[in-house]
């Protein structure tokens, strides 16, 4: 498999993006804006979080570059392509409009994607399971502010690396990796995720929420993270005959992949590069 993603437009079934976090001062826009400029999809999922409503009712802070985002996904929308908006935990005030269309935009609490091969993937945003990752009370408070703190420091790493020309690193992302609870963690949210897909009898399911990008077969089951765009800018990509791409848009490269006809039929996914 080719790890660069050839030639550009990337043309493909379906896309899926989550933890967007529009309003917040950690999304990483303009490799949004590159991305949602260069895709073309029958099908785009915006699993939750989108919009961050919880760092816009402390500090109201929306750049035009932010505005720009919200215009292209209506313009798609307007243009063809099929949006459906599963909010997160950030955005949870949009759950009120479930089953509504906004600008052509479909609202839906959760939804089942069947692929070009014919598996089927429940799509949620992931805070539905975030009573299998409880954590002790110190631990919490413990999280809750160091992990704003990095996102903080890296920023202001990102804005050294960019100015000297080194490709986009995520401190936070490196961090969270080598700390053995928030391991733990990590683990304990995928295997809910499985639990839950498996429960349902479908072959896989799509989350975002714990910016963690991923894309594997676990224990018969297609997990698959389209991770987030404040520490990975991430995405998910269905081709026309049903493979599953996991991308990193900061070089336009390919992360992961599944093979259209995986899971129970015994194939394997193929990753590269996981670990930050």
């Amino acid at each position: 498999m080719d790890s660069f993603l050839q030639p550009l437009p990337i043309d493909c079934k379906t896309v899926w993006l989550s933890d967007i976090h529009l309003g917040a001062k950690d999304c990483q826009v303009d490799y949004l804006l590159q991305f949602l400029n260069t895709v073309q999809c029958e099908e785009l999922y915006l699993l939750g979080d989108i919009v961050d409503l919880w760092a816009m009712k402390k500090r109201l802070w929306w750049p035009p570059s932010h505005y720009e985002v919200i215009q292209i996904l209506f313009k798609k929308a307007q243009q063809g392509t099929r949006v459906i908006y599963i909010p997160g935990n950030h955005d949870a005030p949009m759950r009120e409009y479930v089953s509504s269309l906004i600008g052509r935009v479909k609202i839906m609490e959760e939804a089942v994607h069947t692929t070009a091969a014919g598996k089927k993937l429940l799509l949620v945003h992931g805070d539905c399971f975030d009573e299998h990752i409880r954590v002790g009370r110190l631990s919490k408070f413990v999280g809750d502010f160091a992990y704003p703190f990095l996102l903080w420091v890296n920023r202001n790493i990102l804005k050294l690396t960019n100015l000297l020309g080194y490709g986009h690193w995520s401190l936070a992302s490196y961090v969270k990796n080598r700390i053995k609870n928030a391991r733990a963690a990590i683990d304990a949210y995928e295997n809910a995720a499985v639990a839950e897909a498996r429960r349902r009898q479908l072959d896989g399911i799509v989350c975002g929420h714990i910016h963690q990008p991923d894309l594997k077969v676990k224990d018969g089951v297609m997990y698959c993270n389209d991770g987030d765009w404040v520490e990975h800018c991430t995405a998910l990509i269905e081709g026309n005959d049903g493979k599953l791409q996991l991308l990193d848009c900061t070089t336009l490269s390919v992360r992961a992949d599944i093979p259209p006809l995986a899971a129970n039929d015994g194939a394997f996914a193929m990753r590269y590069n996981l670990s930050d």
